[in-house]
């Protein structure tokens, strides 16, 4: 934890350092109290989620919620503004390289801000917008004449800021596709809390022919591991940890947690149990592949990157995930699936990476 703050303080008061010194320069000569007005807004705004967390786990609720919009909303700002800044000044920098002495450009910073607060803006309607994305998968283990639609969402993060009005965006889509089998590929719950029941109780209205199961995220750890799976139940989940049941007599389903939870429970041991003639789903939530039961599934469904949410971050994700969105074959009749995520972590925005539901249709080949 001490590492993290480390890590988070120095990159964030870093970014809050090149992006106001930039402000700074509109003004010729800025005076100390609008020095020390920004100094201390750069401070409240990097201690924001350090407030959110401490109002929330107080009780104070209403005041958790203003102080996360606020802060996350500027933290949004700032990821696209710092990027923006930064092509800038790299253009900038390179042309200059060629230039005379005579002819240096001088630094831009109106035009990256301006564009920064339209592309926030649009960020922030795009992460209001679910999408739907649909994928057919042909399967021999799928008996001929039958169609399983399974619906995925991930990454819901339901908290302070995915509430009311957002959850119903996403599940008024999951109820419109009508799931043989609903799942939530983890980090469903990102609160501390304690309202969020009425909330839960409203998802456990939509129906599922052959039921709803979830596995854990490094949320649900970060919010409480046991507070988490009490209100995915009740929001109508059957929380696998490294659990697997058959649906239909014709699907496997199972989920392991994550790693962070701390469940001892191997990917292979939890799918041997399986039966092996059925279509066999995983519930990861991290997009990684375990090699020694690549012969055991037929499908994983994953999320957690969010496709980095904010471009350009799905560059990172990218990297560090090759497969950080998307369908992947694995090898013959084998897949891997990685949702962009449905709600939104941190900043409610979302940049060029719209949140989305997942609309899986298993038929025979």
């Amino acid at each position: 934890m001490k590492s993290f703050l480390f890590i988070y303080f120095s990159v964030y008061g870093l970014m809050h350092y090149y992006l106001l010194r930039g402000i700074i320069t509109l003004s010729a000569h800025p005076g100390p109290v609008v020095r020390v007005a920004i100094v201390l807004l750069a401070l409240l705004m990097i201690n924001a989620p350090m407030l959110v967390r401490y109002t929330e786990r107080h009780g104070y609720e209403q005041t958790a919620i203003v102080i996360s919009h606020v802060g996350y909303l500027w933290m949004g700002f700032v990821l696209i503004a710092v990027s923006a800044l930064l092509v800038s000044d790299l253009c900038r920098f390179g042309i200059n390289l060629f230039m005379s002495d005579g002819g240096k450009l001088g630094r831009v910073v109106v035009l990256p801000l301006v564009i920064s607060l339209l592309l926030s803006a649009y960020a922030y309607f795009e992460a209001l917008h679910v999408t739907t994305e649909r994928l057919t998968i042909s399967h021999p283990k799928i008996p001929a004449g039958v169609s399983i639609k399974v619906v995925q969402v991930s990454d819901v993060h339901i908290g302070l800021i995915v509430r009311h009005d957002r959850l119903k965006r996403i599940f008024d889509v999951v109820s419109k596709e009508q799931p043989d089998v609903l799942v939530s590929t983890g980090d469903f719950v990102d609160s501390q809390l304690d309202n969020l029941d009425v909330i839960a109780a409203n998802i456990n209205s939509i129906p599922a022919t052959y039921g709803k199961f979830a596995c854990l995220g490094n949320h649900e750890f970060y919010a409480g591991t046991e507070r988490s799976v009490r209100i995915t139940q009740e929001a109508g989940f059957t929380v696998l940890r490294g659990q697997g049941v058959t649906v239909g007599g014709v699907l496997n389903i199972a989920g392991v947690s994550d790693y962070t939870v701390g469940d001892e429970f191997s990917e292979r041991e939890v799918l041997s149990r399986l039966p092996r003639q059925n279509f066999t789903i995983l519930l990861k939530h991290r997009p990684t592949v375990d090699t020694d039961s690549t012969g055991d599934f037929d499908l994983q469904l994953s999320g957690h990157t969010h496709k980095g949410q904010i471009f350009p971050f799905n560059i990172l994700t990218y990297f560090h995930y090759p497969i950080h969105a998307g369908l992947l074959r694995l090898r013959d009749d084998a897949y891997l699936y990685v949702s962009r995520g449905s709600g939104t972590w941190g900043p409610p925005m979302r940049l060029f990476s719209p949140p989305e539901v997942t609309v899986v249709t298993l038929k025979n080949k």
